[in-house]
């Protein structure tokens, strides 16, 4: 699968925490944001539906937690780290290109109140992320 634009040309924010099934992590306070990489939203193109999970579900870390469909193919959507899902953007529902147009801003997907913080120190810095894709593409 061809990138739309060049890695180079994507945003991977130092600040966050990135999955090998690309999803980003925010820390804010004792929660944590995820929502789906720059990268991840390249590849499926146009994001048309966003499915994810409701308030207090909770997940071990690995775990489907929803779905992502675009015009061009549907991917399964994998939990950074175990927790319980404290709120979801719910503007998705109506919006879901907002992964597409701001995938760190507008288009995050849920906060999760951590079951175990340390694991956090296992998912990827920036630098090792982009290193990972590069070898993909």
């Amino acid at each position: 699968m061809s990138a739309q634009k060049s890695v180079d040309q994507m945003q991977f924010p130092g600040e966050l925490r990135y999955s090998k099934e690309h999803t980003w992590v925010e820390p804010a306070g004792d929660t944590l944001k995820v929502g789906i990489t720059d990268f991840a939203q390249d590849q499926l193109g146009e994001v048309i539906f966003v499915e994810l999970p409701g308030e207090g579900d909770e997940f071990d870390q690995d775990a489907e937690f929803g779905v992502v469909e675009s015009a061009k193919s549907t991917s399964d959507l994998y939990m950074p780290i175990s927790g319980e899902v404290v709120a979801v953007n719910h503007t998705l529902e109506d919006e879901p290109g907002l992964v597409n147009q701001s995938p760190y801003q507008d288009g995050w997907m849920l906060e999760i109140k951590p079951n175990d913080p340390s694991q956090l120190e296992a998912i990827l810095s920036a630098e090792e992320y982009v290193g990972l894709i590069n070898e993909e593409v």
